[in-house]
């Protein structure tokens, strides 16, 4: 287990021994979900901050008619709970499940206070922190402030530069894709069908060419 934290760079200047004794008293542990888990409920009290080892998880919320909506996604060397383990109301506002077979470092309240200590490992936690604020303010644009279309033309152009082409594969189905958006599939088809229309795109099952994006 003490290789696999090493190669965490947020333990990479804490000294062995002191992460070991962590290990030894059960407040650094791997637990490993399998696809479907709920790792974790709305409402559930936050007790560690969890670090994605491999797998890919997703937050999401339901509505009153009973759809979902996926505000976070997850994946490997992406933190969990560190922006709810010290804070005032410290329970999950949303559920949490497992995408794939996943592996998730815990790290106890009491072992962060202790990593403190260390500089390194501050400025590393400070930028996890940092990194969950943006992409909750990213979702908050998206679900408040764009429209479907803005949201829609904006994924594509951010898949186009991870895939480095204007023909992407969308990575998830596009039940998640509207769930991600926080829209019903109809309304995620109807716009799909106006962008090929128009000329914007071109789609076959889930290949997208983008012409004019």
């Amino acid at each position: 287990m003490i290789e696999i934290i090493n190669t965490i760079p947020l333990f990479s200047q804490l000294e062995p021994d002191e992460i070991k004794l962590f290990i030894a008293d059960n407040q650094l542990f791997l637990k490993n979900y399998s696809k479907g888990a709920t790792v974790y409920n709305q409402k559930d009290t936050c007790k560690t901050t969890d670090i994605v080892l491999s797998g890919s998880l997703v937050a999401y919320s339901l509505s009153e008619n009973g759809s979902a909506m996926t505000m976070f996604e997850f994946s490997s060397g992406q933190v969990l709970g560190a922006n709810l383990l010290f804070g005032d109301n410290n329970t999950y506002p949303l559920s949490i499940y497992c995408m794939s077979d996943a592996r998730l470092l815990h790290i106890t309240q009491n072992a962060i206070c202790s990593f403190l200590h260390n500089y390194h490992f501050v400025i590393q936690f400070i930028g996890l922190l940092s990194h969950n604020s943006q992409k909750l303010n990213q979702r908050i644009t998206i679900v408040t402030q764009n429209t479907l279309r803005e949201n829609l033309l904006d994924y594509f152009r951010q898949q186009s530069i991870l895939q480095c082409s204007n023909t992407i594969v969308l990575p998830i189905s596009k039940k998640q894709l509207a769930d991600y958006l926080g829209v019903q599939r109809p309304s995620l088809f109807r716009e799909l069908k106006n962008l090929k229309d128009e000329g914007i795109i071109d789609i076959s099952n889930r290949t997208i060419h983008l012409n004019h994006v």
